[in-house]
């Protein structure tokens, strides 16, 4: 995001889930940090009361399919239906009109983007922390994300059950090396 502050867009994919998604937003809070929640709309379903957490704590969601589909591997009919889908539960819990969306994988075809942009923000990212792959070391995980991130960087999480030994070890360590360096957690 252009920004002459320092300024850090947090984003949390694939939630919401039990432990990862509630640590997640406990260290939010111990930061005072604002971020934004791209959401699963089958875990949405499963997890409402964590759902509801995410909200309560005044952080913006976004739609990340109803089950994590990678565009290219669906027509651009199901792949806009299950967005929808995904939209439904939002709007069982009073969330209306939500205006971001993010691919799952970052995969979407041209003619998916296009009618995807009809009605929402996409929004994508520069820092991925690949929190979720199990052979990154947690210190490898921190080291690249700390040097990736600059003023106005949307960075990617993922408080899922996959990513919680990195996402533990790194969220944390973020989130206190850039405080002291002055900068704040916005959401989108």
């Amino acid at each position: 995001m252009p920004t002459s502050e320092k300024e850090i867009f947090l984003t949390f994919d694939d939630g919401p889930v039990p432990d990862p998604t509630e640590y997640v937003l406990n260290e939010l809070e111990k930061a005072q940090a604002k971020a934004t929640f791209f959401c699963i709309g089958d875990n949405v379903r499963k997890y409402p009361e964590i759902f509801q957490k995410v909200l309560a704590g005044g952080h913006t969601i976004g739609n990340h399919t109803y089950n994590h589909w990678k565009g290219w591997s669906h027509s651009t009919i199901d792949y806009l239906q299950n967005i929808e889908k995904c939209e439904e539960q939002f709007r069982l819990h009073r969330v209306n009109g939500c205006q971001l969306f993010r691919p799952p994988y970052g995969r979407i075809t041209p003619n998916q983007l296009q009618a995807v942009k009809e009605k929402y923000q996409v929004i994508m990212w520069d820092v991925l922390t690949r929190d979720y792959a199990a052979s990154l070391s947690p210190e490898h995980c921190l080291k690249g994300s700390l040097a990736a991130t600059r003023p106005g960087s949307i960075v990617v999480f993922h408080d899922s059950l996959k990513a919680k030994k990195n996402l533990i070890f790194v969220l944390p360590r973020f989130l206190r090396h850039f405080t002291e360096l002055g900068y704040r957690f916005s959401a989108l």
